[in-house]
């Protein structure tokens, strides 16, 4: 049977892991929303940023309160800044009345502001801060100014800092022209304004400002410059004064008066643009020259002036005024001390290997007329503080505590070599010349005579003889304290040989007389003479018997002074470290050390040579115009009771060095 036509495929079958593959239709695309329409429009999202710049401006005003926080707390304190601090102002005035100086006037005392002419601070603001009384303590408009003025000439011709910002910069800021100086220079001088009127800021700049010439401050200023309080001030020296604060090496008085006044005119013209001033007044202070202070003192005056300063706390102790000391001391000898220790070191020193000297000048009573603390200026003075062996300079104590034993000059003495254990002590040229009397043997400076005579009556004699004559630095009772083995000082050595010179009186050498406050004060007077009677008439004649010939035929002929009596004793240490010559006439005791601080050998320098060159210098200038007289020693005196050394008088007053007499006594009775 035919079969039906075939009208569809069979259907093929899908196996049990097989899937129907079924084709879907692709999705149909979102409808995008209507926008909401009506009267306003559409609506639009709300913008982010605002809140962002909220956010980080709350977190900048975070920061910016801790940061100024912590600037605050490390701000200085000055709540007391306007403290009036204590006075260091003194006047040292020599025997005559001439200033040695004022060595407290650095700073001087605070004056305020409006206890001033109106016309000295106006000068400070017309030429360094003319909108000082309207600005907040920062200046925009006078920065702007300059800022234009300095990039017009192509430098820097003018300053935007106020003066509240130079108060700051004095006050607590180093001089470094940094950008974080600038920054801190602003912070305080905000700080100072908000703490501050302006009377008191001015008050505070005027008193912290430097003028030159080591013043600090109006009132040193005036003193220094004019000899005058800055309450007297002239309407010319107030802006001489003013004008010097730009440049205080150059403008200030003292540097260049011919500068200071044309600068002081530039000021006077500001003052009149500012109107502070009128035309008149300008003019007539412009035809004004004041009469500038000059020291008096010579360069090497420092030395005495600090050595004054010392003592004067010791006497009246920290005051708040002004104080006047009166002295011993003379302008005119000192000018001398100078030139011989120059003159002579200028000569020698250089082809000797010699530095330094030092060279301490006193009446025989031991009043300070002359002290050179050495050639260089620094703070070292070799007068009163260099410990130097004397060398032969300390035989004189030997001999007398010789002489107060029983030896005469006259004695005879072996000078010949010897040994005292391991020491074997030598004359300098080692020219012995056997059996010599004490007179020869001092007058060539014998060391071999010293030590025998030392080992005959005990180094500990020797050291008790010196103490008591004025000695006060420690001495080692040992057999070289023959040849000078411990320290001293030129002032402690010439002040013993005072005795020698006097008669046999101890000293203790003084300089000062009165201590007086400015107002007239008396604080101390000098009172007492010193220890009394060290030494025998007869002794004191006999020591000067010898030293006399030293001049007249040893060691000393180059100290001579011609016709004048003039006596002493050089002094020579081991390898030329140190040399002396300390020697009197009747009217002086002068004592010359001459060395190198570090103790370096001088090629050949004895004592006989440069310092018997620069006391024979300085004795001749001292002594021109003086009688000829002879030593108060070798003429005639009043004989004392007994030939044994007198015992100090402990109860003299003990004013001029405190403490140093009772030393002495102390190495007298409580052994060396």
């Amino acid at each position: 049977m035919p079969q039906a036509p075939h009208s569809m495929a069979p259907s093929p079958r899908i196996g049990r892991n097989e899937r129907l593959a079924v084709t879907s239709a692709p999705p149909a695309k979102p409808r995008k929303p209507k926008k909401p329409t009506g009267p306003k429009g559409p609506k639009r999202p709300r913008p982010t940023w605002p809140i962002a710049l909220l956010l980080l401006a709350g977190w900048g005003v975070i920061v910016a309160v801790v940061l100024s926080l912590h600037w605050i707390s490390s701000l200085p304190d000055i709540s007391d800044l306007l403290a009036k601090s204590r006075s260091h102002d003194m006047t040292i005035l020599d025997r005559t009345g001439r200033t040695v100086a004022r060595p407290g006037l650095t700073q001087g005392r605070m004056v305020m502001a409006s206890d001033l002419p109106a016309y000295v601070p106006n000068a400070f603001i017309a030429v360094e801060d003319r909108r000082f009384r309207y600005h907040f303590g920062l200046d925009p408009i006078g920065m702007a100014r300059a800022a234009y003025e300095n990039a017009v000439v192509g430098h820097v011709v003018q300053g935007g800092s106020t003066i509240t910002q130079q108060l700051a910069k004095n006050l607590f800021l180093k001089p470094q022209r940094t950008l974080d100086r600038k920054i801190e220079e602003a912070m305080l001088a905000l700080y100072l304004e908000s703490r501050y009127s302006k009377e008191q800021i001015l008050t505070l700049y005027l008193n912290r400002v430097y003028f030159g010439s080591g013043a600090t401050g109006i009132e040193a200023a005036a003193q220094h410059f004019f000899g005058k309080p800055a309450s007297q001030l002239t309407l010319t020296e107030a802006a001489m004064l003013a004008g010097s604060v730009k440049a205080p090496a150059i403008y200030n008085p003292d540097a260049n008066a011919d500068a200071s006044m044309e600068r002081a005119g530039i000021v006077l013209a500001a003052m009149r643009d500012a109107g502070f001033i009128t035309a008149s007044q300008e003019r007539a202070a412009d035809e004004t020259r004041p009469r500038v202070m000059r020291d008096t003192a010579t360069p090497g005056s420092k030395y005495f002036a600090d050595w004054i300063r010392k003592l004067t706390g010791d006497y009246v102790g920290q005051q708040d005024e002004p104080l006047i000391v009166q002295t011993t001391f003379d302008l005119a000898l000192q000018t001398e001390a100078e030139r011989a220790v120059a003159y002579t070191l200028a000569q020698d020193g250089r082809a000797h290997r010699a530095s330094e000297a030092a060279l301490v000048s006193m009446s025989p009573d031991g009043a300070v007329r002359a002290m050179v603390g050495g050639k260089s200026k620094g703070d070292f003075d070799r007068a009163t503080d260099a410990h130097r062996q004397p060398g032969s300079a300390f035989k004189p104590f030997v001999y007398l505590a010789a002489f107060e034993r029983g030896h005469k000059p006259g004695d005879i003495m072996n000078d010949e070599p010897v040994s005292f254990g391991k020491w074997r002590p030598e004359d300098y040229d080692k020219d012995y010349e056997g059996p010599i009397t004490l007179t020869r043997a001092f007058a060539k400076s014998s060391n071999v005579v010293a030590a025998e005579l030392t080992e005959q009556i005990g180094a500990g004699a020797v050291v008790k003889t010196a103490y008591r004559l004025g000695i006060a630095s420690p001495l080692d009772a040992v057999p070289s304290i023959a040849l000078g083995s411990s320290g001293v000082t030129p002032l402690e050595l010439t002040g013993a040989y005072a005795a020698f010179a006097n008669g046999g009186t101890g000293v203790m050498p003084y300089a000062i007389v009165s201590i007086r406050t400015a107002e007239g004060k008396v604080l101390y007077t000098r009172q007492g003479t010193g220890p009394g009677r060290v030494m025998s008439a007869d002794d004191a004649a006999e020591l000067a018997g010898l030293m006399s010939e030293v001049v007249r035929s040893g060691t000393g002929r180059a100290a001579a002074l011609g016709d004048r009596a003039v006596a002493g004793k050089t002094g020579t240490t081991q390898d030329f470290r140190d040399a002396w010559f300390v020697g009197f006439t009747a009217d002086y005791v002068t004592g010359v050390w001459v060395g190198n601080d570090d103790s370096t050998p001088m090629k050949h320098v004895t004592g006989g040579t440069i310092p018997a060159h620069i006391f024979h210098d300085f004795m001749t200038a001292a002594e021109t115009g003086l009688p000829l007289a002879p030593l108060p020693a070798l003429a005639a005196v009043e004989p004392v009771a007994t030939a044994a050394p007198a015992q100090p008088d402990a109860s003299a007053p003990q004013a001029d060095q405190p403490g140093a007499f009772e030393r002495v006594l102390n190495s007298l009775f409580g052994g060396t």
